[in-house]
């Protein structure tokens, strides 16, 4: 019989999975976003290009995250994730309650629309978790016959405005609430220093081989922090905050030269008649860390053969944000 833990991680895994998706997304965002600043080629439109999926990173994640819980991965999902993300913020921004200071028609919608973007990639997880669901239990559906072009997948999208009109509920009424839990969330873990990078770090690695890491690096980099109306690590960072960038320095260092070097490791470690045909495949490993930051095919390979020596690497992880912050360097 397997234990409520057990049952709750089973659960989860999905959707750690399911966040790689719209994540894999970022590092082109932030190409373009660098590439085209003044300080470089100094190309307005491409900054604009990358500035666009950050600024709609909450759509990202529905169609994302939908597709990637659904059966079959079918974009239907997709659609359905979009619809209820829509529905959400559209409905919220005008439950939310306006400061009275805020008088003019045009002010009262960019703040409700500054305000609802705050919590733009959870209302988005949330509609892509809601679009995956749905389509899992209705893309077969049976209707009568005058209702039957909306049977099947046609039936996803419009269950979801339906679900999406919960969720604006949910945003909209419940906002203050949210705004002042993630508000204590981020001052407790901010004002952690050194102690809350570590155990980010350590836990980082730990939780990799559920796949929830992805969840915690979620929380991390996309709500964490407040920067005249930017949320998260990396848009904290890409709209100049000078102190973000601390929850994403510290894995450089282990993604360009620690795991590359276990992977030295392990080839001088090697029978000498397997060097040959190991080289191979390690060195594709260690490249595949230094220039994409995907370190997930190495520590697999010795994840479970030498779990003490993964250990060791997460606490190493640890230390290397803890190092990165104390040496004041800031990465996005």
């Amino acid at each position: 019989m397997t234990s409520p833990f057990s049952r709750l991680l089973a659960r989860l895994q999905p959707l750690g999975r399911a966040l790689m998706l719209p994540v894999a997304v970022l590092p082109i965002a932030a190409l373009l976003l660098r590439l085209g600043q003044p300080d470089m080629l100094d190309i307005a439109f491409v900054a604009a290009a990358g500035g666009a999926i950050f600024s709609n990173l909450g759509l990202l994640f529905a169609a994302g995250v939908a597709v990637g819980l659904a059966r079959e991965n079918h974009g239907a999902a997709s659609l359905a994730g979009v619809v209820a993300y829509l529905v959400t913020t559209e409905g919220a921004k005008i439950l939310l309650h306006v400061p009275a200071d805020v008088l003019a028609p045009v002010e009262q919608a960019a703040w409700r629309a500054k305000e609802i973007a705050k919590l733009g990639v959870p209302a988005g997880i949330a509609a892509g978790i809601v679009g995956g669901m749905l389509y899992n239990r209705f893309h077969a559906i049976k209707l009568p016959d005058y209702l039957a072009f909306f049977a099947g997948r046609r039936f996803v999208p419009i269950v979801a405005g339906f679900a999406g009109l919960v969720g604006a509920l949910l945003f909209g009424v419940g906002f203050p609430w949210i705004e002042a839990g993630v508000d204590m969330l981020s001052r407790w873990v901010l004002g952690a220093g050194p102690v809350g990078l570590f155990v980010y770090g350590v836990l980082n690695r730990l939780l990799l081989i559920t796949g929830l890491h992805h969840i915690l690096n979620n929380i991390a980099w996309f709500l964490l922090g407040d920067y005249h109306g930017a949320t998260g690590d990396i848009a904290r960072f890409f709209a100049g905050d000078p102190t973000a960038g601390s929850f994403m320095a510290g894995f450089f260092p282990v993604m360009m030269f620690g795991l590359p070097a276990a992977c030295l490791a392990m080839y001088r470690n090697a029978l000498p008649e397997r060097r040959k045909a190991v080289g191979g495949l390690l060195l594709s490993l260690a490249l595949t860390s230094f220039l994409t930051g995907v370190t997930e095919p190495i520590e697999f390979t010795f994840i479970f053969l030498a779990p003490v020596l993964y250990l060791v690497h997460a606490v190493l992880t640890g230390l290397a944000m803890v190092l990165m912050d104390a040496l004041g360097v800031k990465l996005g």
